[in-house]
């Protein structure tokens, strides 16, 4: 392996892509995270790969209410109509045509639906903490043990079941995952994305359905959730009122995605084979491999890995890590007592401290929550300790570090659970632009680390429309081509150079 860090050309190969939509076809993508959502017009081209246009960005997070941590949905739906509304006037302006729209955003968390299709209360965070005292009346009834050896899901008090058993009553009530309930306010269709219900802890991992065993032994009805849906069937057409709010043409069609916004991310991981292993680097870090079939051994349940559904069936092996909310968390407390250094300088500044210093435990549930988190980390390395100084650089710095080792620890529990080598680190999202990161990860993995694409969730959003569409065809090779195709990928080596040149991709 050669020392330093060496931007090079990744070699790109033009997917299938035929035009029975039409030359002036481009799909929706309605992208929504724990921190901030967007709306994004995708076009697909053999000659430039995904392009994306931001119509609309807006802020997302967690409210307080009623002594609870909650998701502002009212607002945030709102923002969701405000795009596709500004979407439809520049498509239009544009000669082009929205043939459908997809939805991903994060995971496990739902909305309540009586009957008569009213959201019976405001969607909880799964930050906040009322789950953590149903954990042993869930287990009480199934062991761990038995849950894990069907859904293959990591433990985490947040997961979905935890949150239902918290539910005062669920009688005549519809729980729906939140990208699936904004699709049932699009359409009047109630269905459950797959990959979405992988991750609430009543999905069976081997037979891709319901556990209804499970919903039985935790008193919830059978009918609590919608039937599935799997990535790129069609959810159905825009409600006339939708329509009327937006401009969208009447045979607009919601296609299911890869709604949880990881299963879209890997989807559009611009890989050349199989070796590889991936870093979703957002709010939270998502570290694993791709497997054609679930891991449901008691070592991988001792080591909280989980198997959740991707795109054409495949299974995302994975661990959550703390992710860049500590970063931003830093940030905010900071901001408040004045200091507002730009990101970029502090990094730099963090990247000039000495390697080897004090490190935590990123993925510690003691930082889920908001607080003050600089006060959070300096305590958390007294205690292993040691001393973090009382500058922003510093904690940052620990916080990078953290992260590097949190996802070398992962990647090495992943090759060992499932006998598995990898060559090659793909770091996608929000992280990938950190220079720092990327170059920490190469360090601490010892593996060659290829940064990009930032938008990969909407990239894999937009690619399974137009696979459904009829515009691309291929599995997620051919998907993962085009990918390449349009994307400039910086590759790191493990060095402790930071000076990555970008290479333009074609």
């Amino acid at each position: 392996m050669t020392n330093g860090t060496i931007a090079s050309t990744v070699p790109a190969h033009a997917g299938a892509v035929s035009a029975p939509a039409g030359r002036n076809a481009v799909f929706a993508a309605i992208d929504i995270g724990a921190s901030s959502g967007r709306v994004m017009l995708g076009r697909v081209s053999s000659v430039s790969g995904v392009s994306l246009e931001t119509i609309h960005r807006f802020p997302n997070g967690v409210v307080e209410l009623d002594g609870g941590l909650h998701w502002d949905f009212d607002a945030l739906f709102a923002e969701v109509l405000k795009g596709l509304a500004a979407a439809a006037s520049v498509a239009a302006t544009n000669g082009e045509r929205i043939v459908s729209i997809g939805i991903d955003t994060w995971a496990v968390d739902y909305g309540l639906v009586n009957d008569a299709g009213d959201l019976t209360s405001v969607p909880f965070s799964y930050r906040d903490e009322r789950s953590r005292a149903t954990v042993q009346r869930v287990h009480a009834a199934i062991p761990p043990e038995r849950l894990y050896a069907t859904t293959g899901l990591q433990f985490l008090q947040f997961n979905t079941l935890y949150q239902l058993a918290a539910e005062p009553t669920l009688d005549g009530l519809q729980a729906l995952l939140i990208p699936d309930l904004i699709a049932f306010l699009l359409t009047g269709e109630r269905r459950t994305e797959a990959t979405n219900a992988s991750t609430t802890g009543l999905f069976d991992a081997v037979a891709g359905e319901w556990a209804v065993e499970f919903l039985d032994a935790l008193g919830l009805p059978r009918n609590l959730f919608p039937p599935l849906i799997q990535p790129g069937e069609t959810v159905g057409t825009l409600l006339p009122a939708i329509l009327e709010l937006t401009g969208l043409p009447a045979d607009t069609t919601v296609v299911a995605v890869g709604s949880h916004d990881t299963a879209s991310a890997v989807a559009a991981v611009p890989a050349e084979d199989q070796d590889f292993a991936y870093i979703s680097s957002g709010t939270w870090s998502l570290v694993g491999v791709e497997l054609p079939r679930p891991v449901l051994s008691e070592a991988s349940r001792q080591a909280n890995f989980t198997n959740e559904r991707g795109v054409d069936g495949t299974v995302r092996y994975l661990r959550n890590v703390g992710g860049l909310w500590l970063l931003s968390e830093c940030q905010r407390a900071w901001a408040a007592e004045g200091y507002t250094q730009a990101l970029t300088a502090l990094l730099d500044s963090a990247a000039a401290l000495p390697a080897g210093g004090p490190q935590i435990n990123a993925d510690d549930p003691s930082f889920t929550a908001p607080d003050n988190m600089p006060d959070r980390i300096r305590s958390a390395v007294r205690n292993t300790g040691a001393v973090l100084p009382d500058r922003p650089a510093a904690v940052v710095r620990c916080i990078m570090d953290s992260l590097a080792a949190g996802y070398a620890r992962t990647l090495a529990d992943a090759e060992r659970l499932t006998g598995r080598a990898t060559g090659v680190v793909h770091i996608v999202g929000g992280g990938s632009q950190n220079r720092l990161l990327c170059q920490l990860t190469a360090d601490a993995t010892g593996k060659p680390v290829i940064a990009g694409p930032v938008e990969a969730t909407a990239q894999g959003n937009v690619l399974v429309q137009a696979r459904a569409a009829g515009v691309v065809s291929g599995g997620l090779a051919e998907l993962r081509e085009l990918v390449a195709a349009g994307t400039d990928l910086v590759r790191y080596q493990s060095s402790r150079e930071l000076v990555p040149q970008e290479s333009g991709m074609s």
